[in-house]
């Protein structure tokens, strides 16, 4: 064989082993990136993160359990993915079985988690490209519970609580917020941040509170119920009218000088009491002016007295609207 012949087959050769060499850089390069372990789960984050529950469920190969679906797309979802911070996907562990396990890392106001990630190798493509997938599991759930009330809100979805509780599917990693902003009534913002479908986690309780807006509308029923007692035993000319507040005396008083005013209006306290909303026991002060007749010398003087008062009242609330009945002994 001649020296060019040589030449030529040895530039061949040469040409063939670094195309073969840069094949299979090419296919370790896929392997690691696009046909990687860690793709599917890259997948995964984005439908978290773009709130497409469908899509997320169908990468993540998981069942769902029983309880209410409104965490599993859209904003909520959208929300509980959005207080991810500094993600970082890592290599890839390898278990038996053609199973390996992708750690995620991330934050969450500023805590740093980890979330771990089972997937299964299930086959290749186009003969060298491997192919993964997330081994099939059951999403966790979260459990809600608030105290009088039919109604929370979570990651900013209103929510229907029959019996003050309901239990949420949701997906992981992500953080989910919930509380009550009512007019009446509301319950401080509470989190819970679920970072694995293995991982229980705690309730979220919420402590319903009367608003200020409820005090205060409360509070000047009762006014209103007072003075308009108060004008009435002054009507009646009364020293011991249908009112909280009375006073007795032995001596004649003279009619028309009687005259009721409250000087002290209760404080409103409401507070939950078995799966209601009660008031507190209502204390004030009434003070009752009027001429008195003394029976021994028939001398005239004035009544000039400060009484206090207490009673109770049931509270009934319907939507915007309250009703404060008041509930007097005699």
């Amino acid at each position: 064989m001649s020296q060019a012949l040589v030449r030529i087959a040895a530039g061949w050769l040469l040409g063939l082993m670094l195309a073969v060499a840069a094949a299979i850089v090419a296919v370790n390069l896929v392997n690691n990136t696009v046909a990687s372990p860690q793709q599917p789960v890259r997948e995964y984050l984005d439908a978290l993160h773009d709130g497409d529950g469908g899509k997320a469920l169908g990468i993540l190969r998981a069942a769902v359990p029983p309880g209410n679906a409104a965490m599993l797309d859209g904003t909520a979802l959208k929300t509980a993915s959005s207080r991810l911070a500094n993600v970082n996907l890592g290599d890839a562990e390898e278990r038996s079985g053609n199973q390996v396990v992708v750690p995620v890392e991330y934050t969450i106001d500023g805590s740093r988690l980890r979330t771990e990630f089972l997937l299964e190798k299930t086959g290749t493509e186009w003969l060298f490209f491997n192919t993964w997938a997330f081994v099939p599991s059951r999403l966790p759930t979260l459990d809600i519970t608030v105290v009088n009330s039919s109604e929370a809100t979570v990651n900013g979805v209103a929510v229907n609580m029959p019996s003050g509780r309901n239990s949420f599917a949701v997906f992981y990693p992500g953080e989910y917020e919930a509380s009550l902003n009512g007019e009446y009534f509301a319950a401080p913002a509470t989190r819970a941040t679920v970072t694995s479908r293995d991982v229980p986690v705690a309730p979220l309780n919420l402590l319903t509170q009367a608003t200020k807006d409820l005090k205060d509308d409360v509070a000047a029923k009762v006014r209103e119920f007072l003075d308009g007692c108060a004008a009435d035993a002054v009507k009646q000319q009364k020293l011991q009218p249908d009112c909280p507040f009375y006073f007795a005396s032995n001596n004649v008083v003279k009619d028309g000088t009687i005259k009721w005013t409250v000087t002290a209006y209760p404080e409103v306290s409401i507070e939950p009491f078995d799966g209601r909303w009660v008031v507190s026991p209502l204390d004030g002060k009434a003070k009752v002016e009027a001429l008195q007749q003394n029976s021994f010398t028939g001398a005239w003087f004035p009544l000039s007295a400060e009484v206090d008062f207490s009673f109770t009242t049931r509270l009934d609330v319907a939507g915007d609207t309250i009703k404060v009945t008041p509930l007097l002994t005699y």
